[in-house]
């Protein structure tokens, strides 16, 4: 009988590891047991992080957010605070883009807080 091998799959697999491995540093690059190990831990990191992502930019808007309303004389906790009395459900994210790029509308915002909270 003759000896069966599956040299075909495993050079796939070894090809496909390599192949995202390409750009690595040193034998991460080369060697198969290095780059198996790195494109291991990449991936746990990419999966780790594409959830990350989202808690971060949550943050980058509430940093902008309170930034321009400190400008018109209120902090971030006591901006958030008079929206909830006054009723007024808008999300961070578009809260932080008229923030940026319509002043007067995140103004005239900041003014119904002001006066839901006076």
């Amino acid at each position: 009988m003759s000896r069966v091998t599956n040299s075909p799959a495993t050079r796939a697999r070894r090809k496909r590891v390599l192949k995202k491995a390409k750009g690595y540093f040193g034998l991460k690059s080369r060697a198969y047991t290095h780059a198996n190990d790195a494109v291991n831990r990449a991936q746990k990191y990419a999966y780790a992080h594409r959830r990350k992502k989202k808690s971060d930019f949550r943050g980058l808007w509430i940093v902008r957010i309170n930034a321009a309303c400190r400008a018109l004389g209120v902090t971030y906790s006591r901006l958030v605070a008079g929206l909830r009395k006054a009723n007024i459900v808008i999300d961070r994210k578009n809260l932080s883009e008229l923030a940026i790029h319509d002043e007067a509308a995140f103004a005239a915002i900041v003014e119904k807080a002001k006066q839901a909270l006076a």
